[in-house]
């Protein structure tokens, strides 16, 4: 057996070892955005209403009905994929969506 059949296994075992440490990062989906606005503004809402400031607060509501409405509509999710690339050494991030492919 030569050096080369040796080094080739523990190359790819090492190399998934490595792929399954990584912290991947994730794209945050619209649908987890509009919930955090929304409670965001739930809670402005309720604070207004205690200092009754209603009115400009309304309509921040209205706006933020409206922008979930159209978010919802369009709402995508991210495929995130790492990508070894051997010439250079080092590890690339490759996020596609669904729309794009």
């Amino acid at each position: 057996m030569t050096q080369k059949d040796t080094c080739t296994p523990r190359f790819i075992t090492a190399l998934y070892i490595i792929a399954k440490t990584w912290k991947q990062t994730k794209c945050q989906l619209t649908e987890e955005w509009i919930k955090k606005m929304w409670y965001i503004y739930t809670i402005k809402y309720y604070s207004a209403i205690k200092r009754n400031e209603i009115m400009a607060s309304a309509a921040t509501w209205m706006d933020l009905e409206i922008i979930m409405k159209l978010e919802s509509k369009r709402q995508t999710s991210c495929a995130i994929t790492y990508m070894w690339n051997l010439k250079k050494g080092y590890n690339e991030l490759l996020c596609r969506r669904e729309s794009d492919s």
